[in-house]
């Protein structure tokens, strides 16, 4: 059974989102970010034949929402995440998974894409089964998802300069230059900035992050709206 981890920040107003700000301030960019992990941690809840697992930074106890999201994560085991850099945690995320769960593939995913639904979850877990990784694309450049057959590879990420317009394209060839087959999952656009917002709820407007979008927007002046 493959391991589907969620890599996430405690939303906590000013530490998530930020570049949401301005023109959302940052309780209402935390809210958004709350919304977000909800509607993914729904989403990995409903997907099939999948063990959960949280990796977080931050204090949940101390994050918008946090009531629902305790909730939310009832029953999964929650990580916190070690490291001085992303690419650091990811890969310490990864150790702890292979620790506690050997010999099972990981599916990673963050809290940047709330469009994920349990199909598309489903899909890539089928496609890992194919392949030595998979790895899904952001269109800024970076990534969304990264599965691995093998976990222990994802030290590979440590090589790989995080948050730069070529970390997909890094990330693919340290990958390939270990020997692994990768499979691409479908591009998606994860959520940075306001247009990234206003885009992805329009995705799924039926969800919590469509409905906390709406309402920051309602609270913006007419020019700040798009």
């Amino acid at each position: 059974m493959t391991v589907l981890l969620v890599v996430a920040k405690a939303p906590v107003p000013g530490a998530v989102k930020t570049r949401l700000c301005p023109p959302a301030t940052a309780v209402q960019a935390a809210r958004i970010a709350a919304a977000a992990l909800r509607d993914t941690l729904d989403a990995v809840r409903a997907t099939p034949g999948v063990t959960p697992v949280l990796a977080c930074a931050g204090r949940l106890t101390e994050a918008e929402d946090a009531a629902a999201l305790t909730a939310a994560l009832a029953g999964w085991p929650v990580l916190d995440q070690r490291g001085t850099g992303l690419a650091d945690r990811l890969a310490n995320a990864y150790a702890e998974v292979v620790a506690a769960y050997p010999g099972r593939p990981v599916l990673q995913i963050g809290m940047d894409t709330p469009q994920l639904t349990p199909a598309r979850l489903s899909a890539a877990v089928r496609r890992l089964c194919t392949a030595d990784a998979v790895l899904g694309r952001a269109r800024d450049g970076g990534w969304w998802s990264l599965g691995l057959r093998d976990p222990r590879y994802a030290d590979v990420l440590r090589e790989v300069p995080m948050s730069t317009p070529a970390t997909g394209h890094d990330t693919w060839a340290a990958l390939t230059g270990r020997g692994l087959r990768v499979a691409p999952l479908p591009v998606l656009r994860d959520v940075d900035e306001w247009p990234d917002a206003l885009a992805v709820a329009m995705e799924v407007p039926e969800g919590r992050f469509a409905r906390q979008v709406a309402a920051a927007r309602l609270a913006l002046v007419p020019g700040d709206r798009r």
